[in-house]
């Protein structure tokens, strides 16, 4: 049973501009203002709910249909979690979708066709087939509803603005459980180097990692530039990093992950973000840290994409969260 339900704005910036505002005016140009770059999060509370709320992240592209019912129509992780007595909070980052209100202009955006490009990327397949085995729900109906969660940002994705609007999400809710995917796998471990009510992170295929400002992060072995970009760690500082060593963190990866030089760009990329997460699952331990890095097909859960939250198995997918949850006693009551 559901105790609670509602939506809120956490953070955000107000624009002002210069002059007297004109009330008889239809709209006033001046001395007007902006309320913009907050995030938008919806929630549910159970009854009996336990301690920790969880935060659902979405990622790059993504807004927080991500967690909700799955392409196919079965349940995502908003009602599994919920009904297994969680606190869910689902955010859109600031500029995105329900929190779309920016304070400056979007720049050029990916928009337009490249449906066939990100379907490598997401790693249903090479287009226009799926992989073996694949877990994603393959009828045309499901594919079709899986593009249309696609969105763009109304301003740009500036990190500060993004960090900041999440991190104000804690100061409202309080201690709890972050859970990120994709592009928000970075930006959660700079929320998380911030925020001390964030108490764990799962992230679900996170594209790049954080480092410390006094480590020499390691070569990877690509001379693709872009490859190389897009998978370069953020820097920090060495003090903002040691907070990540001090919280449980977790990273899930499904499969068809290359292993050596893939000549596909899109499935090579993942090749240098699972090295990179080692080097920073290695890094965080090293420092006295306790980061986990799971590969769904080698413990016998295979044929998922870059959203196992929503594949055909996601309920296994889950089980996998809630036996985590429970291993680091964070799903106290």
């Amino acid at each position: 049973m559901v105790a609670e339900q509602g939506s809120y704005a956490a953070g955000g910036t107000i624009e002002t501009t210069p002059g007297t505002f004109d009330p008889v005016a239809l709209i006033s140009t001046q001395g007007n203002t902006n309320h913009g770059d907050h995030a938008y999060v919806r929630y549910q509370t159970p009854v009996r709910a336990r301690r920790l709320p969880l935060v659902l992240w979405h990622g790059g592209g993504q807004f927080s249909r991500t967690w909700e019912t799955t392409p196919d129509g079965r349940e995502g992780y908003q009602s599994i979690m919920l009904r297994r007595g969680w606190s869910v909070h689902l955010v859109d980052q600031p500029r995105r979708a329900g929190a779309g209100q920016s304070t400056a202009d979007a720049p050029g955006q990916l928009a337009g066709p490249v449906d066939r490009s990100l379907w490598q990327l997401f790693r249903l397949g090479v287009y226009p087939d799926f992989f073996p085995g694949s877990q994603f729900p393959q009828r045309r109906e499901a594919v079709e509803q899986y593009w249309r969660q696609r969105v763009q940002d109304t301003g740009p994705e500036e990190q500060e603005v993004v960090v900041a609007g999440v991190s104000a999400v804690f100061d409202r809710v309080g201690p709890s459980v972050l859970i990120t995917h994709s592009n928000s796998g970075k930006y959660g471990y700079l929320t998380a180097a911030r925020q001390p009510h964030v108490r764990a992170i799962v992230s679900y295929e996170p594209g790049q990692i954080v480092v410390p400002d006094d480590y020499n992060p390691r070569p990877v072995s690509t001379t693709d530039p872009t490859i190389r970009a897009l998978t370069a760690p953020v820097v920090i500082p060495a003090t903002a990093f040691r907070r990540l060593t001090r919280l449980p963190i977790h990273v899930v990866f499904g499969d068809n992950i290359p292993t050596t030089p893939s000549p596909y760009a899109a499935l090579d990329f993942w090749r240098i973000v699972m090295a990179r997460t080692l080097e920073m699952r290695d890094l965080v331990n090293a420092r006295g840290g306790d980061m986990t890095v799971q590969s769904l097909p080698e413990i016998g859960i295979t044929g998922n994409t870059h959203f196992p939250f929503s594949d055909l198995n996601n309920l296994e997918v889950a089980d996998e969260l809630s036996h985590w949850l429970r291993s680091r006693d964070l799903d106290r009551r």
